[in-house]
């Protein structure tokens, strides 16, 4: 019996792995994406300032991305299936514990570090199996697999909000605990690819595909790499900025004196423009237009422009159409900045190198809402929080365009390399000759 690499599918179960990742993402970034809607009512039953309850969701965000190298490492140790599993039993055990509401602190250990660290072994693997199973296909399977958030998102939002009216926001997290079990579920579907062995005992000697037998192979060493240090420091920028809007946008609306299930509708349209911009952005990304990192420069541009813009809204209306075009840009963004780093780090790197981006990517998040939430209570205005946001994502579009000159720098001075050699070669058979 003979074993190989297996290279990238580009299909067949590759898209059962799609579909399992794209329930992973709703029942993961989904459900973070909507704790804007407990937000006021965790604030007003401790009865604290708006930056001490943002360091609930921060914390949240700050696991997520703390615990990716440790997710990564797992994952090249065991495998996608093991790791996706032991985050959907922290990520479940994280809420039900959140619900039996002990104190502030608690929140901040259920609700922030099991929740978060749990989001971060279901997302990461799952991130990776779908860059591991496709090549070609690989940015619209990414934008198929991600859009999962935003479907999710849609339905999470009048859902949760009716849940806290019906049930307190206790009784919310208690039943959102129970819905995130089925992240095991998703887990046990992610067959790992690795080797394939062609068996004699198979039916017209098929391909099957067996499990890994993997050796820890974390390669710390991809930080040397000025292109990745750069993209770190974009990841670090943008995430400050990106957490910011959905978490505020609830009580910036409610400041207006909007009644609760407008803001909720907000978050729904916001989820569907996310949605549009994903699918749409992993289409012409596809396309091979232009480099994925020139288009991400312009996106987070624009990203950050949008949010410059968004407080001059007075009404619903006017809050829906920016937070549409905020939805539709960071959807676009989202659906290539993970895919970018196989240009950057190769796809050998891929997991290691995303195990390091997400880990420095949480200075950006940890510090982002705490700021934005300092902000608001010295201004006692919701918008120094969206000015704070595009302001971060704006400064990071200067990396991205410095990333994107070293990774063509480094293209050219590879193909040059291949050219000396071609015509090394060629001598050489001439003189053979």
């Amino acid at each position: 019996m003979k074993s190989r690499r297996a290279g990238p599918p580009d299909g067949g179960y590759g898209w059962v792995v799609v579909v399992s990742a794209f329930f992973i993402m709703g029942l993961t970034a989904a459900v973070l994406k909507n704790f804007g809607l407990f937000f006021l009512d965790i604030q007003s039953h401790f009865g604290v300032l708006t930056s001490t309850t943002s360091w609930v969701t921060s914390t949240t965000i700050a696991m997520f991305h703390l615990g990716a190298p440790a997710a990564s490492a797992l994952t090249l140790q065991f495998s996608q299936r093991v790791v996706i599993i032991v985050g959907g039993l922290l990520t479940a055990s994280g809420m039900l514990l959140a619900s039996l509401d002990l104190s502030l602190p608690y929140l901040y250990l259920t609700m922030g570090i099991l929740q978060g660290t749990g989001i971060s072994f279901a997302w990461i693997p799952a991130n990776s199996m779908v860059s591991h199973y496709f090549a070609h296909w690989r940015p619209i399977a990414y934008a198929i697999a991600s859009s999962g958030e935003c479907v999710f998102a849609v339905m999470f939002s009048p859902f949760f909000q009716w849940l806290i009216e019906m049930y307190s926001w206790q009784g919310a997290l208690l039943i959102i605990g129970g819905l995130q079990l089925n992240l095991c579920v998703c887990g046990a579907l992610m067959r790992p690819l690795e080797t394939t062995q062609n068996s004699k005992d198979g039916v017209g000697g098929a391909a099957a595909v067996a499990p890994p037998k993997r050796k820890v192979t974390f390669q710390c060493s991809l930080l040397r790499k000025p292109e990745l240090f750069l993209y770190i420091l974009f990841a670090i920028f943008a995430a400050a900025g990106f957490f910011i809007p959905p978490l505020f946008l609830v009580p910036f609306a409610n400041s207006l004196g909007m009644d609760r299930y407008w803001p909720a509708s907000i978050l729904s349209v916001l989820a569907l423009a996310d949605l549009a911009g994903r699918l749409i952005c992993g289409w012409l990304a596809n396309m091979r237009l232009v480099r994925n990192l020139q288009l991400l420069t312009m996106l987070v541009t624009l990203l950050g422009v949008v949010l410059l813009l968004l407080p001059i809204s007075h009404n619903y209306w006017t809050i829906l159409v920016f937070a549409s075009l905020y939805g539709f840009l960071f959807g676009c963004v989202v659906a290539i900045h993970i895919t970018s780093l196989v240009d950057i780090v190769t796809l050998e790197g891929f997991d290691s190198g995303l195990g390091l981006f997400m880990m420095f990517r949480s200075i950006g998040g940890f510090i982002g809402l705490p700021a934005a939430g300092w902000l608001v209570d010295e201004t006692d205005d919701y918008s120094a929080a969206f000015y704070l946001s595009g302001l971060c994502l704006i400064s990071s579009a200067v990396f991205v365009v410095l990333v994107d000159r070293l990774v063509q720098k480094r293209k050219t001075e590879e193909a040059d390399v291949r050219q000396v050699i071609s015509r090394q070669e060629e001598q050489q058979t001439g003189k053979v000759k």
